[in-house]
This record gives structure tokens, C-alpha cells and sequence, in this order.
């Protein structure tokens, strides 16, 4: 899937792959990539300046951590970040059935004296 197609979406996605847990941003690509059935497979150049936006709003805390081999910055959810995504999770269900209702065939009607 494009990056283009997640536009308005990428934050949500974000927030969502971080309720689990903490990870770096290698783990949320991953992780992104396999609850999507790798249609959303991020380049970094998109991922990484998302999660800095999440981090300045103050919806994610990055966290330096010594690995084996490196450091990494890892990634939580905020409470404030909770509640963003408790949020984008209604306009989600509100915009699914929006659009779902306009794009799904009308249902066939019987026409008044048929058969039904």
C-alpha cells in the first residue's frame, strides 16, 4: 500500500501498533507490515518523522535503551496517546460507515406487486 493511500491514517496505525507495548522502529514496521498481512510495509522515511510529529504532540515518549550492539530509541504510548487513539478509533467507525454506505450496492427492493 502506498504511503499516499495512508494519508490521515498513519498516526492512528501508529498509535494502534504501539498499544501493545514499547518497541523502536524497526519492531513498528514489523509489526505494521505483519498485522496488515504486509500490505502496509513503511519506509523509514515516512515512519521515523511520524513518530517524531506523535512524540512532539506529546501521543508517544521515545526512550533511549541500550541493546546488544547499539542503541535504539524505543517508542510508548502517553496516556494522552490512549486517549488519541480511543478518539481516532471513532472517527474511524464513523468514516467506515460513511463511506461504506455510499459505496455498497443498494440493497435490491421488491417492487410493489412481486413476488418477494
Amino acid at each position: 500500500m502506498r504511503a499516499e493511500a495512508l494519508k490521515g491514517h498513519l498516526d492512528a496505525l501508529l498509535l494502534a501498533t504501539l498499544e501493545a507495548g514499547p518497541a523502536h522502529g524497526f519492531a513498528v514496521m514489523a509489526e505494521l507490515r505483519r498485522r496488515t498481512g504486509g500490505t502496509v510495509d513503511l519506509e523509514s522515511g515516512t515512519l521515523y518523522p511520524a513518530l517524531r510529529r506523535l512524540e512532539e504532540a506529546g501521543l508517544i515518549l521515545g526512550i533511549w535503551t541500550s541493546g546488544p550492539g547499539r542503541r535504539r530509541r524505543e517508542y510508548q504510548l502517553t496516556d494522552r496517546g490512549r486517549a488519541a487513539l480511543h478518539d481516532e478509533r471513532g472517527v474511524w467507525r464513523d468514516f467506515v460507515a460513511t463511506i461504506g454506505a455510499l459505496l455498497e450496492p443498494p440493497a435490491a427492493h421488491p417492487s410493489p406487486g412481486s413476488p418477494i
